[in-house]
């Protein structure tokens, strides 16, 4: 099935789409149960991931709702691969906390450690890439023109981060649904900070079921990847190709 995009999908190519996408969401889902099991304690990253070149950003996964950081498995290893450093947030669980709240809670995990030189970037899904920019906002980190911004955050790369709220949360009753609604408090204060859009990086597909309003930002660098999807998107190789690119734009120009 091409995921090639096209200007008026049909009905049928679109439930496709959508069908392919929760399968590779269950899919992903399910990796929380593989091994290694940390009963009690978190769960710990894989090894690879904590080696890489010190010249280059470290990367901070962070999850969409209802995801684990397991969920980005794929994704962080491209990463590690390309020689990046990836580190995993623990004690976000599966993502059902405000955004605001989850943002505080993220920015005060990453104050317990110091920045690497080369700084860190936020690599985000969906939700993520929300947090990521409420962290860039209240850090004052995207503002910053000093070298060493506050807790060394370079920027985000979002993959199918609904900037711009979701029309179909509305269809939910569930609190973390609802708050990608497009009028939420949250999603419209996060749409007039526009001064920090160009600390991010946004990827996504021609077509994503979850966001009917796309994740494109003014202001930003967007990138479309050949790849459908909401979740899907993110084990697509051009995905991962993107994100590194995207890494790249944010890092120094004397970094590495």
């Amino acid at each position: 099935m091409s995921d090639a995009p096209a200007a008026h999908p049909s009905l049928l190519r679109r439930g496709l789409w959508w069908a392919a996408d929760y399968l590779y969401a269950a899919r992903r889902q399910l990796a929380v149960l593989s091994f290694p099991w940390a009963i009690g304690r978190p769960r710990p990253d894989p090894d690879a991931w904590r080696h890489g070149d010190p010249g280059l950003p470290e990367v901070y996964l962070v999850p969409g709702v209802y995801e684990h950081w397991t969920f980005l498995r794929p994704l962080g290893d491209a990463l590690a691969a390309a020689g990046h450093r990836v580190r995993v947030v623990h004690g976000l669980g599966v993502n059902r906390r405000s955004i605001p709240q989850t943002a505080d809670r993220l920015a005060g995990l990453l104050g317990e450690t110091p920045a690497a030189p080369a700084g860190r970037v936020l690599v985000a899904h969906s939700k993520g890439g929300l947090i990521g920019k409420h962290v860039l906002v209240s850090s004052g980190a995207a503002t910053s023109d000093s070298p060493t911004p506050p807790l060394g955050l370079l920027g985000l790369v979002a993959v199918a981060t609904p900037f711009h709220g979701s029309k179909l949360a509305r269809l939910f009753v569930d609190p973390s649904i609802r708050a990608f609604r497009p009028a939420d408090v949250t999603i419209v204060a996060l749409t007039g900070e526009t001064g920090v859009n160009s600390r991010i990086v946004s990827v996504f597909g021609p077509f994503d079921p979850h966001i009917p309003e796309g994740s494109a930002l003014d202001g930003a660098v967007n990138v479309q990847v050949p790849v459908s999807g909401h979740f899907r998107v993110l084990g697509s190789p051009a995905t991962h190709r993107a994100v590194v690119d995207g890494i790249a734009l944010l890092a120094p120009r004397d970094a590495g």
